[in-house]
């Protein structure tokens, strides 16, 4: 029943983050409402970090690589969906595009991940992306958007799918509050350089406003944020994209409900198309979950071996693990893996050489 209630939150404290945007930005800047969301929070979650010890072992290294992932999945995919907003495409399309994300992981960025695409995820890309187009072709000329408009929503797609490749490649797993504190801080500073450079930045004084960027920081963000992580390590990925997936139809509906915005019979039909697509993608990703005894090392229970891992994921290896098996996962594991008891990280083109010094050892 956690886990239900759970989910339900997630979903609605992401779709919230679209008919904010909506709403809140008619009569305001996009900037302005995006920085007064950042700031405070970032302060908030600095003060608490440091109260806490959260950057405590934390090297510049995994601060740089904290910074970028921030500077993609907060920064980019916040100003591209506010932007997509602002010039008008529906909410409900705009979480479309966003929620087609783990198509395009799945078949386009996969290979790069070192992922095996198989024929089922290909034909998933295909009913996914003609749902969209069904969508987007029913909306054009009949709302105030541009059709250049929609590439603002494929962009945040994009930003996220390079927040996800850069956290893929990140040696480092630290905690939660340590990633959202560094992505919340560079993206609260990269927003006030953008509102500074737009003359943006003023607030104005309406209550309204400041009532706005609470709910914005409070709902899309740390809820729906903390949420991901807590669910990701509850339910796994393929489970997590699927509720990703539920917030496309729940964001047209309170578009429909609270905005006046149309839900035609094209529309349905292309949010079940790309329905279909997202159930058939994830199925083969769940198809790859390996049994707990033959997951390769630091990966969870709950997710499989091509899962995006969790900031906070530990690569401990177990003290048990016999100096064969060490060997086996340094050199055919697709990413780090521990192979001593010292934690020392193997990258992929050094796994042979290291995974010898390990037998040595």
């Amino acid at each position: 029943m956690v886990t239900v209630l759970a989910s339900a939150a997630f979903v609605a404290s992401w779709s919230s983050g679209f008919v904010i945007a909506k709403i809140a930005t008619v009569d305001t800047p996009a900037t302005t409402l995006l920085a007064w969301r950042f700031a405070p929070l970032a302060v908030v979650l600095i003060v608490v970090a440091l109260a806490t010890g959260a950057f405590r072992g934390v090297s510049r290294t995994e601060l740089r690589q904290q910074a970028t992932i921030g500077l993609f999945a907060q920064f980019g995919y916040c100003a591209f969906v506010y932007a997509a907003v602002g010039a008008g495409i529906a909410t409900g399309t705009t979480a479309l595009i966003d929620a087609v994300q783990p198509l395009v992981v799945a078949t386009l960025v996969g290979p790069l991940l070192g992922l095996r695409v198989r024929g089922g995820q290909w034909v998933g890309l295909a009913l996914g992306a003609g749902g969209v187009a069904a969508v987007v072709g029913s909306q054009l000329g009949g709302s105030d958007a541009s059709a250049a408009a929609y590439l603002l929503p494929a962009a945040a797609m994009a930003c996220l799918i390079v927040g996800t490749f850069a956290e893929r490649r990140a040696p480092a797993r630290l905690p939660v509050v340590t990633t959202l504190t560094i992505h919340v801080s560079v993206t609260a500073a990269a927003l006030i350089v953008l509102a500074v450079a737009t003359g943006t930045l003023a607030p104005p004084a309406e209550a309204g406003f400041w009532f706005a960027a609470v709910l914005s920081a409070v709902l899309p963000t740390l809820v729906a944020y903390g949420l991901y992580w807590w669910l990701l390590r509850r339910v796994g990925i393929t489970a997590l994209n699927a509720l990703l997936f539920l917030v496309a139809p729940t964001t047209a509906l309170a578009g429909t409900a609270l905005l006046g915005e149309p839900l035609t019979v094209v529309t349905v039909v292309g949010f079940a198309l790309c329905a279909s697509g997202v159930a058939l993608v994830l199925r083969f990703d769940g198809a790859r979950a390996m049994p707990a005894d033959e997951r390769p090392t630091g990966t969870p229970d709950g997710a499989g071996p091509d899962a995006v891992p969790p900031a906070d994921r530990p690569a401990a290896t177990p003290a048990d693990e016999r100096p064969d098996e060490k060997v086996r996962s340094a050199v055919n594991g697709p990413r780090l893996v521990d192979v001593s008891p010292s934690r020392s990280a193997v990258r992929p083109g050094r796994a042979q050489r290291e995974a010898e010094e390990a037998c040595r050892r």
